[in-house]
C-alpha cells in the first residue's frame, strides 16, 4: 500500500481517495464476499466500508497499518449487515439438491454450492476468520492483529470453524443420500 496516498487522503484529497478506493475495492470485496456469501451484500458492505474509511481515515495514526485497519472496518460492517439480515431461510436453501458428482464444470459448481451452504451455517465469527485465514492466506498472527484478537482466540475460532464446516458438509451429504434413497424407493 502506498503510504503517501493514505496521507494525502488523511489531508482531505478526494482524488487520492478515489485512487485508494479503486485500488482497495477488489481486496475488500473479496473478503466481504467470503464472509457474507452473497455478491450483492458483499458489494453493499464493501461500499459502506469505503465510506467508513473516508470518514475515519484521519484518525489513523500510523499509515503503515492502513491495510489491517481497513480490514477491521470491513469486518465491523459485515457484522452490522449480518445483524440486519432476516434469520429465516427458504426450504430450498436447507434441502440439498440431488446432484450428481462429476469432474466436469457442473460438478465444480455443485461442490461450490455445497460449500456455500456450509458457510451459511457458520457464525459470523467463524466466517470472518476462515475468510481472512484461507481466502486471503493470512497467518493466524496476521488475523489476530487485523481483528485485534488474542492469537489463541484466532486459533480456537479457526479450529471450531473447520470442525463446524466439516459437520455441515457431512450433514448435507447424509441429507442428499436420504433424498436419493427416498426417490429411489418411490420409483
Amino acid at each position: 500500500m502506498d503510504q503517501d496516498l493514505v496521507v494525502r487522503v488523511q489531508e482531505g484529497d478526494q482524488r487520492a481517495f478515489e485512487a485508494l478506493a479503486t485500488a482497495d475495492y477488489p481486496r475488500l470485496f473479496r473478503v466481504a464476499h467470503g464472509v457474507m456469501g452473497d455478491r450483492g451484500l458483499a458489494e453493499d458492505v464493501t461500499q459502506q466500508a469505503l465510506l467508513d474509511i473516508w470518514r475515519k481515515l484521519r484518525r489513523l495514526r500510523d499509515p503503515d497499518k492502513y491495510e489491517g485497519w481497513s480490514y477491521r472496518l470491513l469486518v465491523r460492517v459485515c457484522y452490522a449487515e449480518a445483524k440486519r439480515q432476516p434469520k429465516w431461510t427458504s426450504d430450498d436453501e436447507l434441502s440439498p439438491a440431488d446432484e450428481p458428482r462429476t469432474v466436469d464444470a457442473y460438478g465444480a459448481v455443485a461442490d461450490r454450492d455445497q460449500l456455500e451452504r456450509g458457510l451459511r451455517r457458520l457464525s459470523m465469527d467463524h466466517r470472518v476468520v476462515l475468510a481472512l485465514r484461507f481466502l486471503l492466506g493470512m497467518t493466524p498472527e496476521e488475523v489476530a492483529v487485523t481483528l485485534d484478537l488474542p492469537r489463541s482466540t484466532v486459533y480456537s475460532r479457526v479450529q471450531a470453524a473447520v470442525k463446524a464446516m466439516r459437520a455441515a458438509l457431512e450433514a448435507d451429504a447424509r441429507s442428499a443420500t436420504l433424498v436419493a434413497d427416498r426417490q429411489e424407493a418411490l420409483r
